[in-house]
């Protein structure tokens, strides 16, 4: 019981980390109305375990902290991706279903921050169209292209508690 206990930490700190250090190598593309997120790549791995929901959660947190995010950012953008992990894992059944609640989450939830938030004046809908492109392009293309690579060592890399997807 220790040991899976100990494993869930692990993980969960090893993906919030990753998280975190993809999105400030890239804060460019990280932040702002057109973004590419490209540690949301990251947010298919609840697909593997339960612990990257906690991990992907408290990883948005501090990269939006130490990335310079506002306090309702911080809040809702991590929301948004702790949506995005905990339908992923619900999903787990087939693993084309993985980048979609991500992609959705963020593409209706973000929008409103930065419009709100940060005053952009650009329309929401408009902005559901870009943040939705770059969350396309990190959970829908590289995101798959990380489950399908992790796929095959899954068992090795996550342990025994990963769940039995084969779709």
């Amino acid at each position: 019981m220790k040991n899976k206990n100990t494993l869930f930490l692990v993980q969960a700190a090893a993906i919030g980390a990753i998280y975190v250090v993809l999105t400030l190598v890239f804060a460019p593309l990280s932040f702002g109305e057109v973004q590419i997120r490209f540690s949301e790549a990251l947010t298919v791995l609840p697909y593997f375990t339960p612990a990257a929901i906690p991990g992907l959660f408290v990883g948005c947190i501090i990269a939006n902290f130490l990335g310079g995010a506002i306090p309702i950012d911080i809040l809702f953008g991590s929301i948004a991706t702790l949506i995005g992990a905990v339908f992923t894992y619900r999903l787990r059944s087939c693993k084309w279903f993985a980048p979609i609640p991500p992609i959705v989450a963020n593409a209706v939830i973000v929008p409103f921050v930065l419009y709100y938030g940060y005053g952009i004046n650009l329309p929401i809908p408009f902005m559901m169209l870009t943040v939705g492109a770059g969350e396309i392009l990190s959970c829908g293309v590289i995101g798959m292209v990380l489950l399908t690579a992790l796929s095959k060592y899954q068992h090795v890399i996550f342990g025994n508690a990963t769940a039995n997807c084969t779709k």
